[in-house]
């Protein structure tokens, strides 16, 4: 079923953005089409997102190509375990000249932060960070700052099994609409990525949509129709997380701790409704749900020890939930 408040011309001018944005991020990215994917729902959900992977996989350059395309302004943030929360929002400094203290903004005013290993920074840091990611504004000396109306968090993290890493609660995980991870490219995508860099590929920054756009996208996707046998698909899925023993095997169900919250619920509906215009639809599918169940729930699902000693990945644990789910 379509939406009657979304015109033909309005369609037509989201697939032009969304064309132009990917053309320009395969232009310099290689491989890496579920990154691709994940940047573009969470550019048009507004949402944030949390990165896992090895480091040299082209995450930042990933999120500085994002940035160039809708010439947005890009800052990026290097954690480290003496990164202060300072250091991020800003701070007040002391002006002897004019005897007053002056506010300092920090690099986390910017339409696209990318916050590199989120997990070396300490639990005080992150906390500064998310809450900037949840309230959308900082305070500096008792004075509220808003920040950019596009505000999006990109933040990376290397696996929790490498050295010197402070675990993200799942209360802070629960922040980003979605988490993806990537693998190593291909020996071909490999040697693709040599050319490229051979043939200075990143030298030429180009815009090609703007800020307006963007916002034009934000807009539309909240008109984006999802049926409420839909709605009911996607929070029985949700559902089903928290009370895995009656859904799935209970070899399985054992290694579930927790399961996810209401924020799952509204990710899913968000993320769905973006990755319809995506695809040129004007409503959400079951198919929707389905493709964004692994991004969606991967970092809400909580496994216990035993899980990681019989080396179960969470991603079985969805599969098992969504096949057992009965689509609309």
């Amino acid at each position: 079923m379509e939406n009657n408040n979304i015109s033909m011309e309005e369609i037509q001018k989201s697939n032009a953005i969304i064309k132009a944005i990917s053309n320009y991020y395969t232009s310099r990215i290689v491989g890496q089409r579920n990154l691709q994917l994940s940047l573009l729902i969470s550019l048009i959900a507004n949402g944030h997102i949390l990165v896992e992977s090895v480091p040299g996989l082209a995450k930042t350059t990933a999120a500085k190509v994002l940035t160039e395309s809708c010439g947005g302004k890009f800052s990026r943030i290097q954690c480290t375990p003496d990164l202060l929360p300072s250091d991020i929002i800003g701070t007040q400094t002391y002006n002897a000249k004019t005897t007053e203290f002056e506010t300092k903004i920090g690099p986390v005013y910017a339409n696209f932060v990318l916050l590199d290993e989120i997990n070396r920074s300490s639990s005080k840091t992150q906390s500064a960070m998310l809450e900037a990611m949840q309230e959308r504004q900082v305070s500096i000396g008792g004075e509220n700052y808003k920040l950019p109306d596009i505000f999006i968090v990109i933040a990376t993290q290397n696996p929790i099994e490498q050295e010197g890493t402070y675990l993200l609660s799942e209360a802070q995980q629960d922040r980003f609409i979605i988490k993806e991870t990537l693998n190593y490219p291909t020996a071909s995508e490999e040697l693709e990525i040599l050319n490229r860099i051979e043939n200075n590929v990143f030298e030429n920054k180009e815009k090609v949509v703007n800020l307006e756009h963007i916002k034009f996208l934000q807009e539309l996707s909240k008109k984006v129709y999802i049926d409420e046998a839909v709605k009911k698909y996607l929070i029985n899925i949700v559902y089903a997380t928290r009370n895995v023993s009656k859904v799935i095997e209970p070899e399985l169900a054992k290694y579930v701790t927790n399961g996810a919250s209401t924020r799952a619920s509204i990710a899913f509906m968000e993320a769905s409704k973006a990755l319809a215009l995506i695809n040129g639809r004007t409503y959400v599918t079951p198919d929707d749900i389905k493709a964004l169940s692994y991004s969606i729930l991967r970092h809400r699902i909580t496994l216990n020890f035993e899980a990681i000693a019989d080396e179960v990945q969470v991603e079985t644990i969805i599969d098992a939930i969504i096949a057992s789910i009965k689509a609309p």
